[in-house]
Parts: structure tokens; C-alpha cells; sequence
């Protein structure tokens, strides 16, 4: 039995220190100004928004510390590193965007009820506040958006601020035209309708990262397609024991037994059959097995039996 290892690591992740450190700072003076001024018109509505935004906060924190573990080197107890924690943070964005979407809407329901008429001026300065969340949140969510599509962690911290700008953009819109219309009702029923677009928004990042930490296939990768591509591989009779599942958010792995009769190929091939994982697939870390004969049981039961 041999076993040949090869890493490929073209796709690092990109360096995001400076755009979290950014967003992190302008997103808590945006959390004083919004304090200062709902304490100033006591409005339990800037208040809350205030408390919101700190979770954004603590949300932009924890996607930095998953970027931050990615480049924390293996160890003896650690042989993959801490890449898992980007998974992490990815999942626990998407709890807290689930969270918030739970508070938009409670809140949203009691207004409904509610006999409350806004106040103009209160209402003025509410808006103007809320129109200070767009252009902060709106600048924060545009230092991540070149990283949303390759990192799940940073699409999450993108999202978290991309939604936080759609919510302020609703509640100048609606607040507006309460005061023009009088509509008191407006308010509740535009926060019922961001929430359900931030929760259509937020449950692909809940359900790919929830997939990821179960070292589920990522996302864009087929695996009767890799498993027909290393298979059609010369001199390969057939894959066997196929695995492929996310060390981290930007990064994947790859382990194998290549069932070749004729006997140990030269480094050549496997070189071959790592760089076709790598420019077809994005499949970083490939770890490939030849033998004669399948001797193992397989653990997967796409496998054809022994």
C-alpha cells in the first residue's frame, strides 16, 4: 500500500484584517450616535436599533477571529490547524442574523397593536439617524464584497452588514411616509417584511455552514463528478472510499483509494490527478491511496461494494 499526499494552496484566503478593523470601528461609533440620540428623543426605537447593531459588532469580532484562526499554523493536537473556526463564525453570524430577525419581528407585532403616534420631530431625527445606518453599514458591507463569493465567514459578515443597510433604508421609507400619510401601521408592516427578506437572505448561510460543520460536500462540488473524473484517470479500474468535505471556509479536502491493477503509477500521475482536482474542482488538500484491490470497507455508500 501507498499513499501519496500533495497541498495546493493558490487559493489562500485574502487578507481582511483592515476591512474588519474598519467596519468594527465605524460600526460602534454608529452604536454611540444611535444611542446618544434615542436617549436624547427617547425613543425606545433607536435604542433597541442601538442594541442590534452591537450584535453587529460582536458579529464582525467573530468573523474576524474565524479569518484570524485560518492562519494559526497545525500542531501536534492540531494537525489541520484551526481552519473549522471560519465554519464557526460562519454559523454563528447566521444565528445571530436569526436572532435579530426574531427581535425585528416581535417588536414589529407589538407596533401593530400599538396606539402610538410618532412624534415629527422624533420622527426626523429617527430618520436622519437611520439614514447615517445606511451609509455606514452600506460602506462596511462594500469592504467585504470582493471576499462574499470564495469564504462563507465573509460572506456572512457581508450579509450582516448588507441587511443592516436594507433596515435602515425601510425604516427611512416607512417612517417617512408615516409622517406624510399618517400611517401609523406602516412602520410594523415594513419591519415584518425586512425580517422576512433578511430570514430568506440568512437561512443558505445557516444551511451551508450547519453542512459544513458535518463535513457535508461544499457547495458547487459534485461528487459523482470528481469520483468520474479520478476514475477516468489511466489505469484507474475504479474510486473507492471518496471523501471530500471543508477543512474551512475557503478551503477543501480530498481523500481517496485509487484501485489500479497494473500496479503503483509514478509521481507524474499523481501530480496530474492533483492539479485536475485542483483546477476543476477548487479542491485544495488531495490525499490519494493506491492499491491492487479495494481491501477496506468504505464508509461511503455511494461506493459500489467490494
Amino acid at each position: 500500500m501507498t499513499a501519496e499526499h500533495s497541498h495546493s494552496h493558490s487559493h489562500a484566503p485574502a487578507n481582511f484584517n483592515s476591512a474588519f478593523a474598519i467596519g468594527i470601528v465605524l460600526n460602534l461609533v454608529f452604536v454611540a450616535i444611535e444611542a446618544f440620540y434615542g436617549w436624547r428623543v427617547n425613543s425606545l426605537a433607536l435604542l433597541a436599533d442601538a442594541g442590534h447593531n452591537l450584535s453587529d459588532v460582536a458579529g464582525l469580532v467573530l468573523a474576524w477571529g474565524g479569518a484570524l484562526a485560518l492562519k494559526l499554523s497545525p500542531n501536534a493536537r492540531h494537525t489541520y490547524g484551526w481552519k473549522r473556526a471560519s465554519i464557526l463564525a460562519a454559523f454563528a453570524n447566521a444565528l445571530l442574523l436569526l436572532l435579530a430577525i426574531g427581535g425585528l419581528a416581535w417588536e414589529a407585532i407589538g407596533r401593530l397593536f400599538s396606539t402610538h403616534v410618532l412624534d415629527p420631530a422624533q420622527g426626523v431625527t429617527i430618520m436622519v439617524v437611520a439614514g447615517m445606518g445606511i451609509v455606514i453599514n452600506s460602506a462596511t458591507a462594500l469592504l467585504f464584497v470582493r471576499g462574499r463569493d470564495g469564504d462563507l465567514n465573509i460572506r456572512g459578515a457581508f450579509m450582516h452588514m448588507a441587511i443592516d443597510a436594507v433596515v435602515s433604508a425601510g425604516v427611512v421609507v416607512a417612517g417617512a411616509l408615516t409622517l406624510w400619510l399618517s400611517w401609523s401601521w406602516l412602520d410594523p408592516v415594513v419591519s415584518l417584511v425586512i425580517a422576512a427578506v433578511i430570514l430568506w437572505g440568512t437561512w443558505d448561510l445557516f444551511r451551508q455552514s450547519l453542512h459544513l460543520l458535518f463535513d457535508g460536500v461544499p457547495d458547487g462540488i459534485e461528487l459523482l463528478a470528481v469520483r468520474n473524473c479520478l476514475g477516468a484517470l489511466p489505469g484507474v479500474t475504479q474510486v473507492h472510499d471518496l471523501h471530500i468535505w471543508a477543512t474551512g471556509t475557503s478551503q477543501v479536502a480530498l481523500t481517496a483509494h485509487l484501485v489500479m491493477p497494473q500496479g503503483h503509477p509514478d509521481d507524474a500521475f499523481l501530480q496530474m490527478a492533483t492539479k485536475q482536482m485542483h483546477d476543476r474542482f477548487e479542491i485544495t488538500h488531495v490525499t490519494l491511496q493506491v492499491v491492487k484491490l479495494p481491501f477496506t470497507q468504505s464508509c461511503s455508500s455511494s461506493d459500489p461494494p467490494i
